[in-house]
């Protein structure tokens, strides 16, 4: 009996095989989430002599592709809640957190429950299909932009392994994103035809949105949408969720940028408009949102009344003759308004201005042997 651990990640996996009594049939190895690559795997584990159960963990939707194609190639395939891999082997001294360490752990519990681990059956499918259909009814009212965003998620893990590949192709922009979705509903909407066909509907399509066509975009979204591993069949239900959620996206995002163009015409009445806007990192978006959530300035006494109520102050810990320094922040006041700061300082650490003075303080802060938290 052999026992495949495989420890699932995002765009590729560890794989790790063992017989009882801690033989290793195969060192860990990586496998990348392509239908070739997960196809030599496939075959690789039924050349072993001996039964062979697949083990790995229920990790978001990363594992469905994986459980797909070995499971279609008839190998037993178990997929497991990660709190009991977690839970299981917890008798060591060394705490050891790789991918190599934790695949051989998760072959190890195939192997101690050789007869509890359950095979996946045609539910995956029905799981695959339900997922997202079910999430666009069952969301509150107060959450309806969850139900389109869902949607959205589960076309990118249709059409490829996780969003980063698509959205570093589009320069990170979302609206491309949902309006290449509307176009493309599923990945047989690429790979069915040949690369030049493709490459002049892309090439139509960006003519039509008003996006800059580059070949290099179109061959890459080509190749991988060959490697893609197909989850859902190409139905007209599949359509209708995708291309819905894409409408509702866009709707949505029409409705923000209108409240965002009244929000910046309300806020450039007021006199600390200018000096808002003057600083850096703060744009059309910060700028109001900034003096929203903070109100009438004039309203603090002291800067210090103003950083408690964004609840960035460190909390006091003096007792006798211990007083810490160093303390968390004490996050009492307005969650938006630190939302809102975060992103600032965000851009900050991202683009260094290294003239700008509240940056050179923080770059200070971080070159300190011990610093503190920045407030």
């Amino acid at each position: 009996m052999n026992a495949a651990g495989i420890d699932v990640s995002s765009r590729k996996s560890m794989v790790a095989i063992l017989r009882p009594f801690g033989e290793v049939v195969k060192l860990p190895f990586e496998v990348c989430h392509s239908a070739e690559d997960l196809s030599a795997l496939a075959q690789q584990l039924k050349s072993i002599e001996g039964e062979t159960r697949v083990v790995m963990e229920h990790t978001g939707r990363y594992y469905e592709s994986i459980a797909k194609v070995l499971h279609e190639a008839g190998l037993y395939v178990s997929v497991v809640n990660p709190l009991l891999i977690k839970e299981y082997g917890a008798n060591s001294l060394r705490r050891v957190k790789t991918d190599k360490a934790d695949a051989m752990k998760i072959a190890r519990y195939a192997l101690d429950n050789w007869q509890i681990c359950e095979t996946i059956l045609l539910w995956i499918r029905f799981a695959i299909i339900s997922k997202p259909s079910t999430a666009s009814f069952s969301l509150p009212p107060s959450s309806e932009l969850q139900a389109p965003t869902i949607l959205l998620r589960f076309w990118i893990s249709l059409f490829l392994e996780s969003a980063n590949a698509l959205t570093a192709l589009f320069a990170v922009t979302a609206r491309r994103v949902v309006d290449f979705a509307h176009a493309f509903w599923h990945v047989d909407c690429v790979r069915k035809q040949s690369l030049n066909a493709f490459s002049e509907r892309y090439r139509k399509w960006c003519k039509r949105h008003g996006y800059f066509f580059k070949q290099a975009n179109a061959e890459e979204i080509y190749t991988l949408a060959k490697n893609a591993v197909v989850l859902v069949p190409k139905s007209d239900v599949t359509k209708v969720l995708i291309q819905e959620a894409a409408n509702q996206l866009t709707s949505i995002s029409r409705s923000v940028e209108t409240y965002r163009t009244e929000m910046e015409r309300l806020a450039s009445m007021l006199p600390e408009y200018p000096v808002v806007m003057q600083m850096y990192g703060v744009g059309k978006s910060f700028g109001p949102q900034l003096m929203a959530e903070i109100g009438d300035v004039r309203r603090f006494e002291r800067k210090q009344a103003l950083v408690a109520f964004a609840g960035i102050d460190p909390m006091p810990n003096q007792s006798g003759e211990k007083n810490i320094r160093s303390n968390k922040s004490s996050k009492r006041g307005s969650p938006y308004l630190r939302k809102t700061l975060f992103n600032i300082m965000s851009i900050y650490l991202k683009c260094a201005p290294q003239e700008e003075p509240i940056f050179q303080f923080l770059d200070r802060k971080r070159l300190r042997e011990n610093p503190t938290t920045f407030t």
